[in-house]
């Protein structure tokens, strides 16, 4: 798939197009005080007396914005940390989920839930509540139990919630949320998240047997390869399901979460689509939609690889720390908040935008 072209200043930078007199982000104090800014606004803007945050979105946002400021250098015993803790587990269920009674959207509420938790682990304080969100997510996963198994496309995979059609993105955060608690990379688990990851990667071989990746070999990710498949980014003409940016990079931190190597084909071919999509102007593939997902995202994947510079498909070695955060602070509003002027997914809340932003801005720091 070709992508449109890049005004020349983001086609130069990759980083998006800086606003006038705006601090370059790869300034270590430029950072910090992007952050700074940031947290004030979540604190003191965002954060609602009884320690949510947009409450009527439910306990996602707010375990999201507690992750995001302890990522960022907010103290773990800092009251509004404590406080947004305490809302969350209010929504503690007897069966060690998350989530508010009957939530459509559990498994994704509980595994934000428990990164905020591993968070603010401190002494082991939260020990008993991360085992059993733990158990729970363990419970939704598609496995043996459902349909004909492993040849089943939803096979270790994980959606919103309940036995809903899994999605990269919902096991991506399943991946993530396992091993922030401790578990480990050969765990059942995260193997069988390691088979469904491997079927949303257009790239045809022994891990990916569907018939997806024949109509677009391309070697990036799409959505989800259950009930039919879907790419939020559309079909290709031969009717390939089109790769697009955020879950490139969502398969290419699980793979490597999983324990794939740089050397493995999957994580080889997803590198090489994402060297030719190098960018912080846009989600590419979906332009503006989903853009501080993206960021996150993408801050997350680079970040997990090690390296301080990405090689991008000309052979330049990206900055990517730097890039990512010049394009983030470019971003950033007067009251310290971020927010995406297309709402989709959400992204037109500032609390939700703000938070990706600082988990984001914290993987830009060495």
């Amino acid at each position: 798939m070709k992508f449109p072209r890049m005004p020349l200043l983001a086609a130069v930078c990759s980083v998006g197009v800086l606003l006038p007199g705006a601090a370059r982000a790869a300034e270590p104090a430029a950072i910090k005080a992007s952050i700074e800014k940031a947290s004030k606004y979540l604190v003191e803007q965002g954060q609602a007396q009884d320690g949510s945050f947009s409450a009527q979105a439910g306990p996602a946002v707010t375990a999201l914005a507690v992750t995001a400021l302890v990522k960022s250098g907010t103290p773990a015993d800092a009251p509004p940390v404590k406080n947004a803790i305490a809302y969350l587990l209010e929504f503690r269920n007897a069966d060690g989920g998350i989530h508010p009674p009957e939530s459509p959207v559990a498994n994704y509420e509980t595994s934000i839930a428990m990164l905020a938790l591993a968070a603010c682990n401190k002494d082991g304080r939260y020990d008993k509540e991360i085992k059993g969100a733990e158990a729970f997510v363990k419970g939704l996963q598609w496995d043996d139990g459902e349909g004909p198994g492993p040849s089943d496309p939803a096979y270790g995979g994980a959606g919103y919630g309940k036995k809903n059609r899994p999605d990269l993105s919902n096991t991506s955060f399943l991946i993530e949320a396992l091993l922030s608690v401790g578990t480990g990379a050969d765990d059942p688990a995260i193997q069988r998240a390691l088979v469904f990851v491997s079927r949303t990667q257009n790239l045809e071989g022994p891990n990916n047997t569907l018939p997806f990746p024949a109509k677009n070999p391309d070697g990036g990710f799409y959505y989800t390869p259950a009930a039919g498949g879907e790419s939020q980014a559309g079909t290709t003409p031969a009717g390939g399901l089109r790769s697009y940016g955020s879950m490139t990079y969502a398969g290419l931190k699980s793979m490597i979460f999983a324990g794939l190597s740089k050397d493995d084909p999957r994580v080889k071919a997803a590198l090489s689509w994402l060297a030719k999509h190098y960018t912080f102007a846009e989600n590419p593939g979906l332009g503006d939609a989903g853009l501080y997902y993206y960021f996150h995202t993408a801050g997350k994947a680079l970040d997990v690889l090690g390296a301080e510079s990405f090689t991008d498909a000309a052979g330049k070695e990206r900055p990517w720390r730097s890039e990512l955060a010049d394009a983030i602070l470019a971003r950033q509003q007067a009251d310290g908040s971020w927010v995406n002027e297309n709402p989709r997914w959400m992204e037109g809340d500032p609390n939700l935008v703000t938070s990706y932003a600082l988990l984001a801005l914290s993987y830009c720091q060495k």
